[in-house]
């Protein structure tokens, strides 16, 4: 049976993405602490505008490199200027409002970060072309970013001395870059495909600058590298669940017995109301029927899987991202009530 000792958040849990909507920081931070025992994150309030973005957000955690916002997107700056510290300054607004709601607080706190794969293909180079296609471009970008990271990580543990940081990554367009579907500017062709041993280094190398600190990546999209992210050193993947196919089934087999923890997103993110979220049970039947078609043992059900929503909240109303943050909670006790 695999050990699930490594994973602070325990068997049962619950979480986040970490996008919610509105624009109150220390509302969001009201919800997530106060619904989340077993893994509270830091929120992300994307509505707020540019910066508040999950690109914006940590282009203002990179170290040495500074962007700003151009008609088609994030841009590399010579200088910080208004846009990296408006990013700065969400930032500090999210920080304070989750260290006020954590006072004496114990336990794991996860926070969140475009990983060096999608962020090189969404923020362009001074000529406007995605770092992707550059690959010295994407080098520097690595490093800033781990650097960065470090410093940000290190802030949250001094807000919050009683957390256990967790890290997600989030990479929603490494399928893309490992596909090569990341169009150039034109939009008339596409990168060349990155090698998925390349791919797979450059995330070892960031996920192994952490330490003994646990790092979730998350891909919202089909066709999750299970297995390139476990290698990579991944703790954890998080993902749709609805986007599995039978094709995922043996890497989610292998992925769940070598002692990788998953987080399944199986509450819609949106286009749901809050009345549809009355079964926790039957939210987790897939995973339940997934687990059996696997021959897994029912008892690593509860310890390996962590419930999730399919992906961020912010498109979702207010009232529906409560609701399903807390029918997050009711789902994962449902796996534990009743693995069979």
């Amino acid at each position: 049976m695999t050990d699930t000792t490594k994973f602070p958040w325990g068997p049962a849990a619950a979480t986040g993405i970490g996008s919610l909507p509105g624009e109150d920081a220390r509302e969001a931070a009201r919800i997530v602490t106060g619904t989340l025992e077993s893994l509270p994150f830091l929120p992300e309030l994307p509505a707020r505008g540019p910066g508040a973005d999950m690109i914006g957000r940590t282009t203002g955690l990179l170290t040495e490199l500074y962007a700003h916002v151009e008609p088609s997107g994030w841009r590399i700056s010579d200088r910080p200027g208004r846009d990296t510290r408006r990013a700065r300054a969400w930032l500090r607004e999210d920080l304070d409002a989750v260290e006020e709601f954590t006072q004496g607080f114990e336990g794991p706190l996860k926070v969140s970060a475009v990983g060096p794969w999608t962020l090189s293909a969404a923020l362009e180079r001074r000529n406007g072309e995605a770092m992707l296609g550059d690959t010295g471009a994407r080098r520097d970008l690595a490093a800033s970013l781990t650097e960065g990271l470090g410093g940000h990580l290190d802030d949250v543990r001094r807000r919050v001395p009683g957390a256990r940081v967790v890290l997600q990554l989030d990479e929603p367009s490494l399928p893309a870059v490992l596909a090569g579907r990341v169009p150039t500017a034109s939009g008339y062709r596409a990168h060349r495909a990155v090698d998925p041993a390349v791919a797979e280094e450059a995330l070892r190398e960031v996920v192994a600058a952490f330490g003994d600190t646990p790092v979730v990546v998350h891909c919202c999209a089909p066709g999750v590298p299970f297995g390139l992210l476990r290698r990579a050193g991944a703790t954890g993947v998080s993902f749709d669940f609805s986007l599995l196919t039978e094709r995922d089934d043996e890497a989610v087999g292998e992925a769940a017995e070598g002692g990788t923890a998953l987080f399944a997103g199986v509450v819609p993110g949106r286009g749901a109301h809050a009345e549809e979220l009355s079964d926790p049970a039957g939210t987790v039947g897939g995973v339940r029927s997934l687990w059996r078609r696997l021959g897994l043992s029912p008892a690593l059900l509860p310890e390996v899987v962590t419930v999730t929503p399919a992906c961020g909240l912010a498109g979702a109303s207010p009232g529906y991202a409560r609701a399903a943050l807390t029918h997050c909670v009711r789902a994962a006790t449902s796996l534990a009530d009743n693995p069979e």
